[in-house]
């Protein structure tokens, strides 16, 4: 048996990764949106990938560079998504693998 102090010791605030955050990326993967509300009380929508029980978050900028490569490449399985830069100044590029 678990006691309180054991349980909030352990406690990890659960955190939606980042798409980056993979090595590859199929683009077979199931992709989802969820309404969440800030700590304002407004509502905004995060779009992710789910793998091995774990949530991706997936920037518009990603999936904007996946078209491109799908637009000049349709073939494309796999991509690698990296980033630049913190914050707003973040930037993505998306290369394909497969």
């Amino acid at each position: 048996m678990t006691t309180l102090k054991q349980a909030a010791e352990s406690y990890e605030t659960p955190q939606t990764k980042n798409i980056v955050d993979l090595d590859a990326v199929p683009l077979e993967l199931d992709f989802k949106e969820e309404t969440k509300i800030n700590s304002s009380g407004e509502e905004y929508i995060i779009k992710y990938i789910g793998l091995n029980g774990e949530k991706y978050r997936v920037p518009n900028s990603v999936l904007e560079g996946m078209k491109t490569i799908l637009d000049l490449k349709p073939e494309c399985k796999v991509v690698k998504v990296t980033k630049k830069g913190d914050g707003l100044n973040t930037r993505y590029t998306v290369t394909p693998i497969e």
